[in-house]
């Protein structure tokens, strides 16, 4: 999708009244209003990218990260970096994230085997997967299909 001038500055400064309200310590206890942030942030990307946004043990935002970039339809994922990454920063809990450029937003068995495995290796590290966004033209939350 090719934005206008416009369109792009009005993108942007959409994304800094976001990035304001993602930045540490603010609380998320509205899974739509993470969903609008990831949409906003993922909507023109051409390529997988999965992030993790690491929170307290109260859900306050502690940063935004992403950690694996890859091709049009597949990033690889390493849970040993993962949890890393939850250990560098404290984390209590996470929402993992990820992108579909091609639009569609269902997850796939490999999403959902993977966010298993996330599950259980965080969860050994005593950090609790909140849940996993698949950003596409919608956003699926793997919390509300009960699949957490």
């Amino acid at each position: 999708m090719t934005l206008t001038t416009q369109e792009r500055w009005i993108v942007d400064q959409a994304l800094t009244i976001t990035n304001r309200a993602m930045m540490h310590g603010a609380r998320l206890e509205c899974p739509e209003s993470v969903k609008q942030y990831l949409r906003l942030h993922l909507f023109d990307v051409e390529h997988e990218v999965f992030g993790c946004i690491w929170l307290t043990t109260d859900h306050s935002v502690i940063k935004h990260e992403e950690l694996f970039s890859g091709t049009i339809d597949a990033a690889s994922v390493y849970p040993r970096e993962v949890v890393k990454a939850a250990l560098a920063c404290n984390a209590g809990a996470a929402i993992i994230y990820h992108n579909h450029p091609s639009g569609c937003e269902e997850p796939s068995q490999a999403d959902r085997t993977l966010t298993a495995r996330l599950k259980e290796a965080l969860g050994m590290m005593d950090v609790r997967l909140l849940d996993h966004f698949v950003v596409g033209r919608e956003v699926a939350s793997f919390a509300e299909r009960g699949w957490l």
